[in-house]
């Protein structure tokens, strides 16, 4: 099993706040996190003030692997990334996801994630939904063109920085992802994500797997309005389980990276804390079994879901699995 964890949990805490961490700074401290394998690095916001080479000696060095890059698009994008109205804006965006993918491809990483947090809109009649439709589908094959062995993951967020975003769902995702037509772009599922949609995380999971689609995790939990980035499990326990189950069933196999901003707790312990829970969830539909699991689910007894996994769950007590 990989784990990966956020870099700006550790960037912005207040508990290292007068430490002015640089990256590498914090790959070490991540490398202090029992469970964790890999780290995902924002692009380009991980790279200032270092040079591939040297973060490439970093993970190294930490006993870490990079699992991939992740798209963080600068502040020239606010009026879109890929439905930008200044074509040579929208022509950076593309380079600049093009740059993403090869930098991802020299440390070694798996999946580039790409999140266009402000193709979207605000207000009725403010964009031709088509036509920014027709531009998105434009780009991603553009990428996904240029770099053809290389997985290329498309995040959706239904809000968050616009009131409206373009790709804002599971549906539309997968809609996309069809007419681009590319084998290597699939999906990465954020569960906070999925919560502000009103969308069912397993559901979306299966919808994705269905698909052949599925590329990553952003594993974290909300209240359902907003991008909480709450610990894993602490609000929807049953859901979280359930996300994992599906995981299992469809053979999942990237990293599960932990998408959660520990504003007032110790960015260590925090993540400490989301490997466990992990762990736990996962152990304990081990133990019961899949098959057990699947008859469950096959019964479609609301009643006998509760008693047999959320009370045994309660009732389990072994933390002994590794």
């Amino acid at each position: 099993m990989k784990y990966a964890t956020r870099i700006n949990s550790f960037k912005q805490s207040p508990y290292y706040k007068d430490q002015n961490l640089s990256t590498i700074n914090v790959i070490n401290l991540i490398s202090q996190i029992d469970g964790i394998t890999d780290i995902e690095l924002n692009f380009p916001q991980a790279f200032e003030g270092s040079t591939i080479p040297k973060i490439k000696d970093a993970v190294k060095n930490a006993g870490l692997k990079v699992s991939g890059v992740a798209l963080r698009y600068e502040h020239i994008f606010e009026n879109g990334e890929f439905t930008n109205p200044d074509e040579k804006i929208r022509q950076k965006a593309i380079q600049m996801t093009k740059d993403a993918v090869d930098v991802c491809r020299q440390l070694g990483g798996s999946v580039t994630t790409i999140w266009t947090a402000n193709d979207g809109f605000d207000y009725p009649f403010q964009i031709n939904y088509n036509d920014a439709w027709d531009k998105t589908v434009d780009a991603l094959k553009r990428v996904t063109t240029a770099y053809p062995d290389n997985k290329i993951s498309f995040e959706y967020k239904p809000y968050e920085p616009r009131t409206f975003s373009l790709i804002e769902g599971i549906s539309s995702t997968l809609l996309l992802e069809d007419e681009v037509g590319a084998k290597n772009l699939g999906v990465t599922l954020d569960f906070c994500h999925m919560l502000m949609k009103r969308e069912n995380p397993a559901y979306s999971l299966a919808l994705a797997a269905r698909k052949h689609r599925l590329l990553g995790f952003h594993l974290n939990d909300g209240q359902g309005n907003t991008d909480d980035g709450l610990m894993l499990g602490t609000v929807h326990l049953l859901e979280t389980l359930e996300f994992i189950y599906y995981a299992k069933k469809y053979h999942y196999d990237e990293v599960n990276y932990f998408d959660t901003f520990p504003i007032r707790e110790n960015p260590i312990k925090e993540c400490q804390q989301n490997v466990e829970m992990y762990k736990r969830l996962s152990n304990f539909i081990d133990d019961l079994g899949l098959d057990e699991i699947d008859s469950l689910i096959n019964s479609q007894d609301g009643l006998s879901v509760q008693r047999k996994l959320l009370l045994n769950l309660l009732n389990n007590h072994d933390m002994s699995h590794n």
